[in-house]
């Protein structure tokens, strides 16, 4: 059976994801991670490798995730392709009859929403295309001469260099949106557009099955006087009410056709020259009625631009009083989870920032300047033929706090290189599970860490989500029992809906990155 997916129901799914988001029912993450990259691929930053889209490699990739930023209500919304206005430029105009048997003249589309029939121009105002120029001389229609940069309602022409383009205003973004959803490719469309009292002119002034634009396709020959003016000439269809102003050139020949009343209520339409008295001609003209969408131009701006993407943002930075992202060691991992749990619960994370990791507290002659090399191996003896093994991810030598991870490769799998991370062995050197680090430790265990540095101890007797050091109030990020911390999200929960590798980025104190992750539907 021949059969399609529209492009409405993409544009239904961005929507509905949008509000997804947007819920208090939902939960959204933008998550950084996996801090040794080179572990899993010598190459990785020259050419990181595809994700693995497989719950399996889902599992893994919770195991290095370090940080998590919640993405609210205001960092998600729907996006379309950005087609800039540059003078020269010759873009495609607004036709609802696009498709791969009628492709647009000036783009490599095969529909309305692969066009390039609006325009961002340097004010951030958005414009659709009514016309390009289009005539029998020009089918492809011309190079755009004249930046719109009007406000009006009504559609016109730009300026005065005669380039044929008619222009359409629909909006203009915010300051507050180029920031966190403009990007190289893509730009946002402003939120409730139903609803919002700022796009009210735009919206009200709407009329549902209007027509703005008649295209002439062939100007016919010998029509009546020459250089004359036909006016109130009716458009016939479905609709009522439209009527043109038709101008007869000094070859009998049709010069233009202007709309002097959109009318309302067309699906389709035709110019009936004869019911406006012009006369009979020797070949009849070609005129091409453009219809708007449903709803008028500016009514449904997610239609009418094909809204099917969705973007989230995310700004990860240091925060002194929730430390949840390290610094000093890399990111290589970027994505998005839906729904995780808060640490030892079954409800959702709600929290602003979360950190991902295990962190442990260390006291002893020298933790102010003891260093641990990022990504190293540290160990605990918890007793007798016991012993837990993790990785660093950072250290703080001001407050003794050492974050750390444990993944698969250190449960009955090999730790050396590359090549063989993750191969089961027969014989591991520290068992088949994964040991905790712990303050309560049997008989044969130590307090003690080792690792790049010896000599520190968790430090048992510390408890709280801050320490005051020399009459100052550090915090710590996570709250700490008996020295040690466990991640402020429950691993393995949710769902990861996008993953992206990317070549490491080693993180400093005053830096902050731009997460933008756009979804395609």
């Amino acid at each position: 059976m021949a059969a399609i997916i529209t492009d409405q129901i993409r544009i239904l799914n961005a929507k509905n994801f949008v509000s997804g988001v947007s819920s208090s029912v939902n939960s959204y993450y933008a998550f950084v991670g996996l801090p040794n990259p080179t572990s899993i691929a010598d190459d990785w930053n020259d050419s990181p490798p595809s994700p693995t889209d497989n719950l399996d490699r889902h599992n893994a990739c919770w195991d290095t995730i370090i940080g998590m930023k919640k993405i609210t209500s205001s960092d998600v919304k729907q996006v379309v392709r950005k087609v800039s206005w540059s003078s020269g430029s010759t873009f495609d105009y607004y036709r609802p009859d696009y498709s791969i048997s009628n492709v647009p003249k000036n783009s490599n589309g095969v529909s309305l929403y692969s066009a390039n029939y609006y325009i961002l121009n340097s004010d951030y105002r958005v414009y659709i295309c009514l016309q390009n120029g289009t005539t029998p001389e020009t089918p492809d229609g011309k190079p755009s001469l004249d930046e719109p940069t009007f406000t009006d309602l009504e559609p016109r022409a730009a300026g005065t260099s005669g380039d044929g383009y008619i222009w359409k205003y629909l909006y203009t973004i915010k300051p507050s949106d180029l920031i966190k959803f403009d990007s190289t490719d893509y730009m946002p469309v402003p939120a409730d557009w139903e609803t919002s009292s700022d796009h009210a002119g735009v919206r009200d002034n709407a009329v549902d099955g209007g027509i703005k634009v008649v295209v002439i396709k062939d100007r016919g020959t010998g029509i009546g006087t020459a250089n004359r003016t036909y006016t109130r000439v009716p458009i016939k269809g479905d609709g009522s009410g439209a009527e043109c102003t038709v101008v007869i050139n000094s070859d009998q020949a049709i010069e233009s056709v202007t709309i002097s009343n959109e009318g309302s209520a067309y699906t389709y339409g035709n110019v009936d020259l004869a019911a406006g008295s012009v006369p009979t001609p020797d070949t009849w003209p070609t005129l091409d009625v453009i219809v708007s969408p449903q709803g008028g131009h500016g009514k449904d701006i997610y239609k009418e631009l094909g809204a099917t993407n969705a973007l989230m943002y995310a700004r990860i930075e240091n925060d002194a009083e929730n430390p949840d992202f390290i610094t000093g060691n890399e990111i290589a991992r970027i994505g998005v989870l839906e729904n995780p749990k808060a640490y030892g619960s079954s409800s959702n994370l709600t929290i602003d920032k979360a950190s991902a990791s295990f962190a442990m507290r260390l006291v002893g002659t020298g933790y102010s300047s003891a260093t641990f090399t990022a990504d190293s191996i540290i160990t605990q003896t918890t007793g007798t033929g016991v012993t837990a093994i993790g990785k660093v991810v950072n250290y703080d030598q001001t407050t003794g706090v050492l974050k750390y991870w444990q993944d698969r490769t250190m449960a009955g799998f090999t730790t050396t290189t590359s090549s063989t991370a993750g191969v089961a062995v027969t014989d591991p050197q520290y068992g088949y599970e994964i040991t905790r680090f712990s303050a309560s430790i049997a008989e044969g265990g130590t307090f003690a860490i080792v690792g790049t540095t010896s000599g520190l101890t968790i430090s048992t007797s510390f408890s709280g989500l801050s320490t005051s050091i020399n009459n100052k109030t550090y915090y710590l990020g996570q709250s700490f029992t008996k020295g040690l911390s466990n991640p402020e999200v429950k691993k393995y929960s949710g769902n990861i809906i996008y993953l992206d590798n990317r070549p490491a980025i080693k993180r400093s104190s005053n830096q902050k990155e731009d997460i933008k992750v756009i979804l395609q539907f």
